[in-house]
C-alpha cells in the first residue's frame, strides 16, 4: 500500500472528501495551504501523516460487494463529475475547488480520497479512506469511550477492503485544520488603546508589575478586567485564515493599540465577521527593541556577565519573534469572539463596581 513510498518525494498532498478539498504543497521550500492563498501549513503535522503511512499495517481484510460500500464510507468524493477537481487548486487564491463535489449524491456516505503527488505533479499514491473502526472502553463517567484504532480503506482498481492499524484522524479535507498556528504575543504591555465603534479607553501603568490605571485618572478601573483585556493579547488564537478581506473593508472596526516595554507597538483592528459569532482581526507590529541592556540598580560587577548573557539571549528570542510576528502581519484571521471577550468592553465595563458597605449590627 505505502510501504515502498519515499516520503521525501511527496511534494503535494490532496485531500478531498464529499463536502471540500485541501490541496498541501510544497512553495519556496515551505509547505503551504493552497485553499488559504499558500499560507503556511503545519509541518508537524504533514510530517506526522506522512511519517505514518509506510507504517500502516493490514489487521483484516473483507469482500464487500459495491452496494455495501456507502456503509464503509467507501463511495469516491463526488464521483465522475468531480474525477478531476482540484487539478487546478495550486492556481487557486482561497476558493475550494471542490466546493460542491459530492452534490447530487449524499456527501455522508463518500470517503476521503488521499493523493499524494512529487514535485512534478505526478500521483505516487493513492487511497480512499472511509469509516472508522471504533473500540469501546469502559471510563469514569456514565459515558462509554468510543477510541478511533483503525480505518476501512480501499486501494485504486482493488475490490478488497482494507482494514489498516490507523484510523488517519488528520487526514481531513479542512483547509483550517491544517494552518500552521503560530501568532502574534504582545507580551509586557506597559499600556492599551482602544477606539472605534463607539468605544474609547486607555489603560496605562507606571511600572512593569504596576497597578493599572485609566491613562486619562478618571474613574477606578477594575484590576481584574485589565489584566484580562492584557493577558488576551498574550493569547491569542485564531481558528482560520480569511482570503480575499482586508481591514479597510471591515464594518464597523474597532482598534487597539499595545504598546510594550520593549518599544514594540501591537496595531489591532478587528471587526465583526457577517453571519457568524466570530470576528475578523488583522493586525502590525512596529518598533525596535533596546540593543542595550540597562545595567540594573545596585548591580555588582560579579553579576554583570551573568545579567549580559541573559540579556543578549532572551534578545535574540525577541529578534526571532519580531520577525515570525512581521511575517504573519497583513494576513486577516478569523478570532473566535470568546478570545476577544475581554477586549471588548465598553469603558464603563471596566470600572470597579463599589463594594456595599457592611449592614450595621442591631
Amino acid at each position: 500500500m505505502f510501504d515502498k513510498l519515499a516520503i521525501n518525494d511527496v511534494a503535494q498532498i490532496r485531500i478531498v472528501d464529499g463536502k471540500g478539498e485541501v490541496v498541501l504543497a510544497v512553495k519556496d521550500k515551505r509547505w503551504v495551504v493552497k485553499q488559504r492563498g499558500d499560507y503556511s501549513a503545519n509541518y508537524q503535522d504533514i510530517g506526522d501523516l506522512l511519517v505514518k503511512l509506510p507504517d500502516l499495517k493490514v489487521v483484516q481484510t473483507e469482500n464487500v460487494g459495491a452496494s455495501l460500500l456507502p456503509r464503509l464510507k467507501l463511495v469516491q468524493p463526488g464521483g465522475d463529475a468531480t474525477k478531476d477537481a482540484g487539478k487546478d487548486a495550486t492556481k487557486d487564491t482561497g476558493k475550494d475547488a471542490t466546493k460542491d463535489a459530492g452534490k447530487g449524491k449524499d456527501a455522508d456516505s463518500a470517503g476521503t480520497l488521499l493523493e499524494l503527488s512529487d514535485k512534478s505533479g505526478k500521483v505516487i499514491a493513492t487511497l480512499l479512506l472511509g469509516k472508522k473502526v471504533i473500540k469501546i472502553e469502559d471510563s469514569p463517567l456514565p459515558i462509554k469511550q468510543e477510541i478511533p484504532v483503525g480505518r476501512y480503506v480501499l486501494s485504486p482498481g482493488s475490490q478488497t477492503v482494507l482494514v489498516v492499524s490507523d484510523a488517519l484522524n488528520s487526514a481531513e479535507a479542512k483547509p483550517e485544520r491544517w494552518l500552521a498556528k503560530d501568532f502574534f504575543k504582545a507580551e509586557r504591555i506597559k499600556s492599551l488603546a482602544a477606539s472605534g465603534d463607539g468605544v474609547q479607553w486607555k489603560i496605562a501603568r507606571d511600572e512593569e508589575y504596576g497597578q493599572w490605571k485609566f491613562a486619562d485618572g478618571a474613574g477606578q478601573l477594575d484590576p481584574s478586567a485589565a489584566v484580562a483585556a492584557v493577558n488576551a493579547l498574550t493569547a491569542l488564537t485564531f481558528t482560520d485564515v480569511a482570503v480575499g478581506v482586508k481591514a479597510d473593508s471591515f464594518d464597523k472596526p474597532r482598534t487597539f493599540v499595545a504598546e510594550t516595554y520593549d518599544n514594540l507597538t501591537y496595531t489591532i483592528t478587528i471587526a465583526k465577521k457577517p453571519d457568524s459569532d466570530n470576528y475578523y482581526l488583522s493586525f502590525t507590529v512596529s518598533g525596535e527593541p533596546p540593543r542595550e541592556r540597562t545595567p540594573e540598580k545596585g548591580e555588582k560587577p560579579a553579576d554583570k556577565e551573568r545579567l549580559d548573557k541573559q540579556f543578549a539571549e532572551s534578545l535574540k528570542k525577541l529578534d526571532e519573534r519580531i520577525k515570525l510576528e512581521k511575517s504573519l502581519a497583513g494576513w486577516t484571521y478569523v478570532v473566535a469572539v470568546k478570545s476577544l471577550e475581554p477586549l471588548l468592553k465598553e469603558r464603563a465595563q471596566l470600572i470597579a463596581t463599589p463594594r456595599k458597605a457592611p449592614d450595621a449590627k442591631r
